[in-house]
């Protein structure tokens, strides 16, 4: 690519922002570019330490801006469940939700705390109830939910029969799976919005192809080394083939931020290895909302009615 595609992003002084997967790679550089335009920041973080460092490099990319992390790890109910409730008790409305967090392919099966398939279980149902745990913060600011999806939901499907993949797992079509959760998940919230007039909007974004850590070396998933894809992709980054970290941030950004950006709509880089981004034509897999009904009322039965949808007053 010729140059380093970029966006501008409004003024967001007096919003509350807050980022999942914001302790490096895209996550990183989304909450950097909110910081600098005036939002104050949460970085839910599973880490501390790792957290804290990322809140440093915030603050130096963003001098003055308000920078917290809070404890969250979305493969635990309990743990989104204790940040629900940490911010609820702070009560700050929220403008501005972008569920960015997410692992891939572990090459074994493996299980959250709670006995979900872990792609599953982290990139949709942590989400989903995280999200569902915030509504009446999100209620209050009136905020735009945008939701990380990725190039792997163009084809696939969900797997009802067996959601957890326990008879026969394969890593890619269960992260596909989660991937495709996560955008029906996102059109249904935005549709459940309008209906009941709870003024959130909700839309969707894909990050492209680039050098981000989710095929990193990752021992506590069984992947001891980086992948050879992540070093290809390293590779054609550096020579400008492929998108960069910080060229993948932009369509999250876009659909976060833009005052053009609509909910139920679908944003990523013009080509799928990078470039400006843009609203894009939802793929087949996304398109069926029939499926984004039963997947959101299966979900609140597989998180429990601590997440549940309270009824509007």
């Amino acid at each position: 690519m010729s140059r380093t595609p970029d966006i501008q992003i409004p003024d967001l002084a007096g919003k509350l922002a807050v980022v999942t997967g914001a302790s490096d790679g895209i996550g990183l550089v989304i909450a950097t570019r909110l910081a600098r335009a005036g939002a104050d920041v949460v970085m839910p973080v599973r880490t501390p330490a790792k957290g804290e460092r990322a809140a440093e490099q915030v603050r130096h990319g963003a001098p003055g801006a308000n920078i917290s992390t809070r404890a969250l790890d979305l493969s635990s109910l309990d743990s989104v469940a204790a940040l629900v409730d940490t911010l609820a008790a702070e009560g700050r409305p929220i403008g501005i939700l972008i569920n960015n967090a997410g692992v891939m392919t572990p090459p074994d099966r493996q299980v959250t705390r709670d006995g979900f398939e872990l792609q599953f279980g982290t990139n949709h149902l942590g989400h989903f109830a995280l999200t569902l745990g915030l509504l009446p913060l999100l209620r209050d600011g009136g905020a735009r939910v945008t939701h990380q999806t990725s190039v792997a939901a163009r084809s696939g499907g969900i797997h009802w029969d067996d959601l957890n993949w326990e008879r026969s797992y394969d890593g890619m079509k269960a992260y596909a799976q989660s991937k495709i959760a996560v955008g029906l998940f996102a059109r249904e919230l935005d549709a459940r919005s309008r209906q009941g007039g709870w003024g959130v909007t909700s839309n969707l974004s894909h990050p492209g192809i680039s050098p981000t850590n989710l095929l990193a070396a990752q021992p506590a998933m069984g992947r001891p080394r980086e992948t050879g894809g992540r070093r290809m992709i390293r590779l054609l980054s550096r020579v400008g083939i492929t998108g960069t970290v910080d060229s993948a941030a932009l369509p999250a950004l876009q659909a976060a931020t833009d005052a053009e950006s609509r909910g139920d709509r679908f944003y990523g880089p013009k080509r799928v290895i990078g470039g400006s981004p843009i609203q894009q034509e939802l793929w087949p897999p996304l398109t069926a909302l029939n499926e984004a009904g039963r997947l959101w009322d299966e979900s609140e039965r597989l998180v429990g009615a601590r997440f549940a949808v309270a009824p509007a007053d």
